[in-house]
């Protein structure tokens, strides 16, 4: 097993900036890789808590392969402690892995083909705890002339994320926030290693990368400008970001959702920085779901929710001024 320690009596995981030390038969803060005989034991490869097939823009990725199914899939477990989690039912709550369906990555990428879905989506928790899992299936993909997609906190050590972002086609990676305090006191992480995984993945890889970030009010929406300030400085105008909504959840059910108001002035403020590329998501606004061509302004593609309505681009740039649209179209 790759990415690994082997310590006096535990084995060191090495794939997350947890860096856990597991004691035998215990797991790690993920609580789905465990130490098996002095090994690293993904206890959920080969399972899975439901296959669905979505519309890419779901994911959300409003630049990669607009308006095509991806079958998206997740298994058990996080390394990460969002105390705000939208998924924490199967992140935070451990049970059998009996109850998961169980599948192949061969099985995967052939549900995906019979479904005519152009990619394969490892989402709703983190593949980064399904490492090996999600990286065979990726293996498959790319052999049978699928894309993938990862949907990704980001929470990474770097020598395992130049592996993983080089199987992934493209990626939406959760920027949860700008401030450490607010990583440390809401994630139970740290701000910095996320921040290294996307200068990495945006200037290093191949890989195609959209950010988004979930405002909470009060917690991480007064940093939003500091945040875009990074984004315009670290790796330019033309990432997506998507500025999404807060609903109740998991230790933070006690809070109100996000007002749409909150969305749309951290749109305006990402936009007055110098982002081309800013959309609002869980709430239907076709001006801030629009993709406007950053050269002549004009709408080219138009959403209704996860619907594209109308397309204006040919190829990969805009019809109107012929100015390359960033992205893969």
């Amino acid at each position: 097993m790759k990415y690994q320690n082997v310590l006096y009596n535990k084995v060191q995981c090495l794939i997350c900036p947890r860096n856990c030390k597991i004691a035998p038969n215990q797991t790690g803060f993920c609580y789905v890789r465990s130490n098996s005989g002095g090994q690293i034991h993904l206890e959920t490869y080969g399972y899975n808590t439901g296959l669905a097939i979505d519309p890419i823009e779901k994911k959300p990725l409003y630049h990669f392969l607009p308006n095509t199914k991806v079958l998206s899939f997740g298994t058990l477990g996080c390394n990460m402690g969002c105390q705000f989690c939208q998924n924490w039912q199967t992140t935070k709550v451990k049970y059998p892995i009996e109850q998961c369906q169980s599948a192949t990555p061969e099985q995967i990428v052939q549900t995906a083909k019979e479904h005519n879905c152009e990619s394969v989506a490892f989402t709703y928790n983190d593949p980064i705890v399904f490492f090996e899992y999600a990286l065979e299936t990726a293996k498959i993909c790319r052999r049978e002339g699928l894309k993938t997609i990862a949907v990704t906190s980001g929470y990474i050590n770097p020598e395992p994320a130049k592996e993983f972002f080089g199987l992934m086609d493209a990626a939406n990676i959760d920027l949860k926030g700008f401030s450490e305090d607010f990583y440390k006191k809401n994630c139970l992480a740290h701000l910095q290693p996320v921040l290294d995984t996307i200068e990495y993945a945006v200037n290093s890889t191949k890989c195609h990368i959209e950010l988004t970030t979930m405002l909470i009010k009060g917690e991480n929406d007064q940093f939003i400008d500091k945040e875009c300030e990074w984004i315009l400085d670290k790796l330019g105008d033309s990432v997506p970001l998507h500025l999404s909504t807060f609903y109740p959840r998991y230790k933070f059910d006690d809070r109100e959702p996000t007002k749409k108001e909150t969305l749309f002035k951290a749109y305006e403020t990402a936009k007055k920085i110098g982002l081309k590329y800013v959309y609002t998501g869980n709430i239907q606004d076709e001006k801030t779901s629009t993709t406007y061509c950053k050269n002549c302004g004009k709408p080219i593609i138009k959403r209704d929710g996860f619907d594209v309505t109308e397309y204006y681009v040919k190829k990969d740039s805009c019809m109107f001024c012929n100015t390359p649209l960033d992205g893969v179209f």
